[in-house]
């Protein structure tokens, strides 16, 4: 809607003229400005690592959308993209970047994901919980707890915010600590055990490593001796399939690891999901005054 500062003017037709010239000026303006967003941009999303799986996904976006001809790519590192990501919001300057939740950016600073009309970057996804078969059977106190495992996706990226400052087990601690209630849900009615170990396989993404010591810290509590292993998502699947490991807390769903999922399925226990409102996509800050890719303009 437009908010115009009337003077008085004589005649209808003056009015009217007005009117006109206004409205055509505001379109004309709302046009160019995402022109100069795109200018601005110089044409580039802010990436991550070559090889990474969204710097493919940015590539592909590239290809699909008509009016990304001409954009590039610009590759580096995480670190180095959110070393871009801070320098422009500090300078309220545009930028667009690949983005992932859960991660501490989401807590740090006003984002939001461009829409993206084509599905390139698939829907939201559910981190979910898989456990060995024979687990419940074996381990019916540790299989509870671990089914229960359920956490929301602002509470994670403000624990991520604080691993910037503290260790991984130090902020897991605390967050124990500080939600007391759930984890007495989460434990209601298991009896304690006598040192019974227990492995959970965990990818090396900052979501995962809280996640885990969380969960490491609950079931220790409960008198199991737990074992964290990192691994890459081809081991986390077959350690848990074979049997090699218990469980594990990272497996994201219906996109990032299906492949996986459906080559080993049948082979282990899918728990369902702990964290919903997982992402992958491209987004800005919340200043920038575009809302989805197609808001972009192609290079002239």
């Amino acid at each position: 809607m437009f908010n115009f500062k009337w003077k008085k003017i004589g005649i209808i037709a003056g009015l009217s003229l007005s009117l006109i010239t206004a409205g055509c000026g505001s379109t004309a303006g709302n046009l160019q400005t995402k022109d100069n967003v795109s200018k601005e941009l110089e044409y580039t999303i802010t990436g991550t690592e070559p090889g990474a799986g969204q710097t493919e996904k940015n590539e592909e976006a590239i290809d699909a959308y008509d009016n990304l001809d001409g954009w590039e790519q610009e590759m580096s590192s995480a670190g180095a993209m959110l070393t871009q990501l801070s320098d422009a919001i500090d300078n309220e300057e545009a930028i667009v970047f690949s983005a992932w939740s859960p991660h501490y950016k989401f807590a740090k600073w006003d984002l939001k994901y461009l829409e993206d009309p084509k599905g390139i970057y698939g829907e939201e996804e559910a981190i979910t919980t898989i456990a060995r078969k024979g687990l419940k059977d074996e381990m019916p106190e540790a299989y509870t707890i671990i089914d229960r495992f359920q956490w929301e996706l602002q509470d994670v990226e403000e624990a991520l915010l604080e691993t910037l400052e503290k260790d991984f087990e130090v902020v897991a601690q605390d967050w124990v600590d500080e939600n007391q209630e759930t984890v007495a849900d989460w434990t209601e009615g298991v009896e304690s055990v006598d040192g019974t170990s227990i492995e959970l396989v965990l990818l090396p993404w900052d979501d995962a490593i809280f996640t885990a010591n969380v969960a490491k810290i609950v079931l220790e509590q409960q008198g199991f001796n737990v074992t964290l292993t990192p691994v890459d998502p081809a081991i986390m699947f077959e350690s848990i399939a074979t049997g090699d490991a218990d469980a594990s807390l990272a497996v994201w769903m219906p996109s990032t690891h299906a492949a996986l999922y459906d080559q080993y399925e049948g082979h282990f226990e899918d728990l369902g999901p702990n964290l919903d409102g997982a992402k992958v996509g491209l987004a800005v800050p919340a200043y920038m005054d575009i809302d989805s890719i197609e808001d972009l303009e192609q290079k002239e």
